[in-house]
């Protein structure tokens, strides 16, 4: 199992994405910053409960299937070698693996909620149905 936290700015806030590895597989949560976060802050955020949630959060993501890359030939000329060199730093940021992996628990969670709100709102229409009903038994016993 391999972990990494990537941290990144998304146009407006600094956000934070922890990605598990393993056999294949990844998980990834987010925490968002806000203000770009200086080292002492992220130390603290390292060191704090703040990581420990979110490594929790990732571990109950779902699990997404990591994109292997093809393997190259044996023998590569050292400008094609560069190249490959160049885009390995530059692809060092989020990977898509995270975001979809991002994507579908958000999309779980809202699956959650939103059966959640159904229940709530059922059990707020009973209880007004049961008042009405308490309400018109009072009222044609003359109470």
């Amino acid at each position: 199992m391999r972990g990494v936290f990537t941290l990144f700015h998304d146009g407006r806030f600094w956000v934070g994405v922890y990605e598990i590895h393993e056999d294949g597989l990844v998980r990834a949560a987010r925490h968002i910053f806000g203000a770009e976060p200086n080292n002492a802050e992220l130390a603290a955020f390292a060191a704090g409960r703040d990581f420990v949630r979110l490594a929790d959060e990732a571990r109950k993501a779902p699990p997404v299937p990591a994109e292997q890359r093809p393997t190259a030939r044996a023998r590569l000329n050292a400008k094609r070698l560069a190249k490959l060199a160049k885009k390995a730093q530059d692809d060092a940021g989020i990977g898509t693996a995270a975001q979809r992996a991002l994507k579908e628990a958000v999309a779980e969670q809202t699956g959650v909620n939103k059966a959640a709100r159904k229940r709530r709102a059922a059990a707020e229409a009973a209880r007004r149905r049961t008042l009405v009903k308490a309400k018109s038994r009072a009222k044609h016993r003359g109470r």
